[in-house]
């Protein structure tokens, strides 16, 4: 799946430190946004949003990702 691979790059980029607080849920990045679950999944599959794997297996979309689409929205 692309997310993944997206996923990957992103955490191996050097100096990069996930944080409590640096991402969120994808119920509350479709609230953030105003839209829907579904189109938050659709912009993680086209490479607008990014998203990390907690180690329970959750996806949690970044917030940085989030600033530029808040703006569209």
């Amino acid at each position: 799946m692309q997310t993944a691979s997206s996923t990957s790059n992103y955490l191996t980029t050097p100096g990069f430190q996930p944080q409590l607080g640096r991402s969120v849920t994808i119920e509350r990045a479709a609230g953030l946004l105003g839209v829907s679950r579904r189109t938050v999944y659709y912009r993680i599959r086209e490479g607008r949003l990014l998203t990390v794997r907690t180690i329970g297996g959750s996806q949690r979309v970044l917030m940085s990702s989030l600033s530029p689409l808040r703006a569209i929205y």
